[in-house]
C-alpha cells in the first residue's frame, strides 16, 4: 500500500517545483505502525526534495542519570521528548535555515556529541508517536496523517526493529511493550487520531482508496498555495 501511496503523493509535484515555504507533513501512529517506512518511501522516490525528522532524535539526554535509572524512563510519554528543541528546528527549516539535528544513542539513552546537518527542502516530513500531543507543533503542520495498524502488527514490527536495529533482547522489548508502549498508546497516541486530516490503515493487504484520494487532494492544494 505504501508504494502506491508515495507514488500518488509525488505525482502532485515535480523536481522543478519551487515552494515559497516547505510543505510540512506530520506522520503519527503507534510504535510499529509504519510511520518511518512511509516517510522513507516518500524520500526514496523523490530524492533531494524531502527532509525527514524523527521524533526519536529528540528524546531528552539522560546522561546525568545512572544507566539503571535511564532504563526506567517512560519513553512513550510526552515528557520524554524535548519538544522545545524539536519545534525550534522545524521552525528554522521552514524559514529556510540549516539545522543540526540531534542524534540519539538508544543503547545508552544519551545524545551523541555530534548532530546531523539538515537543510530545508520542498517537503519536510516529521514522524513520531507523540507529535500531535503538542499543539504548537501540530498547528505548524500542513498535512497530518495517522497510520493505523492492529496491536498485533505493531508488536511484531516493534520486536523485529528493536532486536535488529537497537540491539535489544526479545524479553526486554516484550516487557516494555506491555508495561509502557501499549498503555501509553491508549492514553496519548490514539486520542490524537482525531487531529489527522487523513487516516491510513496499514495492515497486511489493506488498501484504502478514499485515504489515498484525500492525501493526493490535500497535498496538491497545499503545494499550489505555496508555489512562488
Amino acid at each position: 500500500m505504501f508504494k502506491k501511496l508515495t507514488f500518488l503523493i509525488l505525482l502532485t509535484f515535480s523536481h522543478d517545483t519551487v515552494l515559497s515555504t516547505p510543505l510540512l507533513i506530520g506522520i503519527v501512529g503507534g510504535s510499529g505502525s509504519g510511520k518511518t517506512t512511509l516517510a522513507h518511501n516518500i524520500a526514496e522516490i523523490h530524492k533531494g526534495t524531502v527532509t525527514i525528522i524523527s521524533q526519536d532524535s529528540y528524546y531528552k539526554d539522560l546522561s546525568h542519570l545512572p544507566l539503571k535509572e535511564r532504563e526506567k524512563t517512560n519513553f512513550d510519554a510526552p515528557d520524554s521528548i524535548d519538544f522545545k528543541a524539536m519545534l525550534q528546528d522545524i521552525k528554522d527549516l521552514k524559514a529556510g535555515k540549516t539545522i543540526q539535528k540531534p542524534l540519539y544513542d538508544f543503547s545508552t539513552h544519551t545524545r551523541k556529541k555530534q548532530g546531523e546537518t539538515l537543510s530545508p527542502t520542498n517537503i519536510i516530513i516529521i514522524e513520531g508517536i507523540l507529535l500531535f500531543t503538542h499543539k504548537e507543533l501540530r498547528d505548524l503542520l500542513d498535512i497530518k496523517i495517522f497510520v493505523d495498524a492492529s496491536p498485533e502488527e505493531r508488536l511484531l514490527r516493534r520486536i523485529d526493529r528493536d532486536i535488529k536495529e537497537r540491539g535489544r533482547t526479545f524479553h526486554s522489548v516484550q516487557k516494555q511493550y506491555l508495561e509502557t508502549v501499549a498503555p501509553m498508546y491508549e492514553e496519548y497516541v490514539l486520542p490524537t487520531k482525531k487531529y489527522a486530516n487523513i487516516i491510513v490503515p496499514n495492515g497486511r493487504g489493506n488498501t484504502n482508496k478514499v485515504a489515498l484520494e484525500m492525501l493526493i487532494s490535500k497535498t496538491r492544494d497545499s503545494l499550489n498555495e505555496n508555489r512562488f
